[in-house]
């Protein structure tokens, strides 16, 4: 208990400390750890013994994690994300692992223990990338819809071949093939009885359980669910990791799956901060003195030939490059299913000493990079095209009869991003008999404007003959519909070289932003945060005014 106080007092610092710095918190949670393991706090409040009360709650939170990500788990979801899962996804995890695989067996390495490691190096951190999406205001960009379809693929990779790890191994003492028909055995067995209990008990349970109207025995009742069914799941042998996450996939199909997710993601995240403590807790600081070298040369190998690679992958997606860019930086790490993976397998192969601390080090490491690559990504994207006159294909790809539209615009409105505010917008302009022409990424959005004759740009708004294209010096306004400050200030830096009295209008969330888009020139500036209050406070206004007319 004296540790784990001491640790979450630490990590409210820590995470106070990385938000002013814009870096992942899970970040902080490993330092604390590594803080713990080599400063003598263990053995002053417990020492060996609370180092396996930690692992046990390490365990609980990679559970809960698949749990998780088994009720979010959304065929819909994969459908319409087919292709990057398919083919980004395929092609990343396939050549990330074929060079990692061949030059860890080049190096001497068993072959089985190489798979291991090459299916690890695959794996990114779908935690870190999504959130630095969202904090960056575009959780629904190209670059972020194309990461999660590749995030997708590798979280059915990892699961599929947890499966197999036993066998890989060497946990059974059994041969191969032996091990493999036990394996597929037991699983099937265990998928049926899943199917059976998704279809016949957990439903009328959870409605039993709803009918009392009581959040505690709800909340109660989803936990011991999750742990029941990978309790199952590890009695026949197989992760309690898999157990899991089937148990959210059968949830998931079920009316309560909204409310199970928000009931378990609290203690989800508690128990994850958890996990990246232990893991910290793991690292001996003398050792990685001594391999400071190879952990700095590690982490640059990974990020930067896994970047690469997911680079390819974005390009036979025939991405923009500014999008291709971030989703590049989003993925060039490994995650927190790829130290889930090496622990799991260090228990039976016992990895050496310094190979496994590197290892976690290089993954800590490139998840930390991952927010700011993210951020240095758009202006590295401009500064190859600059430097290299690349053209985004995306980015030039109009065909000639909407050039011909936009020949006839004059005094149009042009609108970037048709969202829910781009959409509202052109419909409000469109009514008052003012032309508009849509710039869009979205490419299911542009063919439905197409069929509808509408003016639209397959283009990125970052890029300058973008605006070329739009007759932005013949346009009367230029509204950026979406609250993303670096691509709309990029933008504006080619707006105002072409039609510098134009007038801008601009979403921003924050007032951080708000400042940085009045330095690029934007006229008109709307702060969702300040129209949600004007909007309550108005409501509010008027349900007492309306009471005081009716007394």
């Amino acid at each position: 208990m004296g540790l784990l106080a001491v640790l979450l007092v630490v990590l409210v610092l820590l995470s106070l400390a990385l938000t002013r710095l814009r870096q992942s918190l899970l970040i902080g949670y490993f330092v604390c750890g590594v803080a713990a393991a080599n400063s003598g706090l263990m053995e002053w409040l417990g020492g060996e013994g609370l180092r396996e009360r930690m692992d046990a709650f390490a365990e609980t939170g990679v559970v809960l994690l698949m749990f998780t990500l088994g009720i979010e788990f959304s065929l819909s979801e994969l459908k319409h994300l087919r292709k990057a899962a398919l083919i980004g996804g395929g092609v990343q995890v396939a050549l990330t692992a074929l060079v990692t695989g061949a030059a860890a067996w080049g190096m001497g390495m068993d072959a089985s223990h190489a798979a291991i490691l090459a299916v690890a190096v695959a794996l990114s951190s779908t935690a870190v990338s999504m959130k630095t999406f969202q904090e960056l205001g575009i959780p629904a960009s190209p670059a972020a819809r194309t990461s999660l379809g590749i995030a997708i693929f590798q979280d059915l990779l990892v699961i599929g071949f947890m499966l197999f790890l036993p066998v890989l191994t060497g946990a059974g003492g059994t041969s191969i093939r032996g091990a493999l028909m036990s394996m597929l055995g037991k699983a099937t067995a265990f998928l049926a009885l899943a199917w059976v209990l998704g279809r016949y008990l957990i439903p009328r349970l959870l409605h039993a359980v709803s009918q009392t109207r009581s959040r505690e025995m709800f909340t109660l009742t989803v936990l011991a669910l999750c742990v029941s069914v990978a309790c199952v799941a590890s009695v026949l042998g197989l992760s309690p990791a898999l157990g899991a996450f089937v148990a959210g996939l059968v949830v998931s199909g079920s009316i309560y799956s909204h409310r199970v997710l928000a009931d378990v993601l609290p203690f989800k995240d508690l128990f994850l901060t958890l996990f990246f403590v232990s893991v910290g807790l793991t690292i001996d600081v003398q050792v990685l003195v001594q391999q400071g070298a190879w952990v700095l040369g590690c982490t640059l190998l990974l990020v930067v030939v896994k970047g690469g690679i997911v680079a390819f992958a974005c390009r036979l997606l025939r991405m923009p490059l500014r999008s291709a860019m971030l989703a590049t930086a989003a993925l060039a790490s490994t995650g927190e299913f790829s130290l889930v993976l090496m622990a799991k397998a260090r228990e039976s192969i016992g990895w050496g000493d310094a190979f496994y601390q590197v290892f976690v080090m290089s993954t800590a490491l490139s998840m930390a990079l991952v927010p700011t690559l993210m951020r240095v990504a758009p202006s590295l994207a401009d500064w190859m095209e600059k430097a290299l006159r690349l053209r985004s294909r995306k980015g030039s790809s109009v065909d000639a009869s909407v050039s011909e539209k936009t020949k006839s615009l004059s005094d149009h409105a042009i609108l970037c991003g048709y969202g829910v505010v781009g959409q509202r917008l052109h419909e409000s302009l469109a009514k008052a008999g003012i032309d508009c022409l849509i710039i869009e990424l979205n490419v299911d959005t542009v063919k439905r404007l197409k069929r509808q004759g509408v003016p639209v740009l397959f283009a990125d708004a970052t890029h300058r003959e973008t605006w070329e294209l739009a007759r932005v010096a013949e346009a009367r306004l230029v509204a950026f519909t979406f609250p993303d400050v670096n691509g709309a200030s990029t933008a504006l830096t080619h707006v105002n070289e072409f039609a510098p009295d134009v007038t801008t209008l601009a979403r921003v969330r924050f007032n951080a932003d708000r400042e940085r888009l009045e330095q690029c020139g934007v006229q008109i500036i709307v702060q969702d945060e300040l129209e949600a209050a004007a909007a309550v406070v108005r409501e509010a206004e008027g349900l007492y005014e309306q009471a005081a007319a009716d007394s």
